[in-house]
Order: C-alpha cells, then structure tokens, then sequence
C-alpha cells in the first residue's frame, strides 16, 4: 500500500474529533458541577419550598461606637454587633472554562521494498581417451546447469502518537451569577447583638 493511501485510510475525524468532544462533555460537566456548587453551599432547605433560602453566616465581634455620656461629652463605648453574611459571596465559586485545546497527531510511515536475488552455476566435465594399436578415439562428456532465485517483499512499519493539550482558566462570572451575588451582598446587615428581629 502506498504511503498516500495508507494516510488516507486513517479515521482523522475520530482521532482529531474524539478529543475535541471529550472537552465539549468535559466544559459541559464544569457547568453542571458550578450549579450544584451553588445551589448546595449557598442555599439550604428543600428547593422549591418555602424554607427554601440562602445559607447565612452570623459573626459577633466588638465593636467601640461613640456615645454621649452624662456629662454631654462623647467617649467610645464596645459594643457587641452582630453581622449576617450570605455563605456564598464568601467562597470563590468554581467556573472552570475551557480556554485552548491542541490536538497534535504524528504518523510516521516507513515503507521498504526488499528485493534478493541469488544463483547457481554448475559446470560438469569429463574426457576420456583410449589408445592402443588401432585408431585412436577420446570422448569428452560436458554438462552445464544454471538456476536463479529470486524474491522480493514489502514491509512497512507504522508509528503512529497523538498528545491532547487542554488550557483550562476561572472563567469570569456569568452576569446572573454577578447578580445573584449583587443581591446576597445587599443582604449583609450590621445589627447590635442584643437585637433581635
């Protein structure tokens, strides 16, 4: 089979395409999982339902706020606040995107006719004479053979590799995402601690 044929006999659209969906089902699954990671860390409750609400964080800490005293003058007084933090504008959220992917494929195809021939030269003499009184006579026996072989082959060895290279970067936020969080932030309040609602 001649190189140009074996090249085109090879499935390239399998070879190039098979990595090429494995990243489209790979960028699919990152979406999938940034979804579940939301909506299991930074909610709580049973979709759907009423009680169904962003997961809080509640931090207390001291804080000096000024106050006038008895006196009319204004002194710094600690006091306990609390302050109601959504879960969610606290964590990185996972948007993984798929920025570049190079598919580099090598076959490396040697071909190599062989050829030998050989052969074989055979020469068989033999004289003989006879003398005596009467006329003289002498035979000469020859006898001569030749044979040739030859064969000849084709061997072709194939080589052949293929490297996927993936880039893979923290894609920027969705603009629903961004507002999502924009709503969650606005939910952070700063109360004293002895408050309740």
């Amino acid at each position: 089979m001649a190189i140009g044929q074996e090249l085109a006999s090879l499935d390239f659209e399998s070879m190039i395409g098979g990595p090429l969906n494995a990243v489209v089902r790979a960028q699919t699954q990152s979406a999938i999982t940034s979804v579940d990671f939301i909506k299991s860390v930074g909610f709580q409750g049973e979709e759907g339902k009423a009680d169904y609400a962003p997961q809080m964080v509640d931090f207390e800490y001291m804080k000096a706020v000024e106050e006038t005293d008895k006196s009319g003058n204004t002194v710094l007084t600690p006091k306990k606040f609390k302050l109601t933090v959504p879960l969610l504008t606290m964590l990185p959220i996972p948007f993984i995107r798929v920025e570049e992917t190079t598919v580099d494929f090598n076959a490396k195809i040697n071909s190599v006719q062989e050829s030998t021939t050989s052969s074989n030269h055979k020469l068989n003499s033999s004289l003989s004479a006879k003398g005596g009184w009467g006329p003289v006579s002498a035979k000469l026996k020859v006898g001569y053979s030749f044979q040739k072989q030859s064969t000849s082959g084709s061997k072709a060895e194939r080589t052949y590799s293929m490297k996927v290279h993936v880039r893979a970067v923290q894609d920027e936020l969705p603009a629903g995402t961004e507002r999502l969080l924009g709503i969650l932030e606005n939910a952070i309040e700063e109360v004293p601690a002895t408050t309740t609602k």
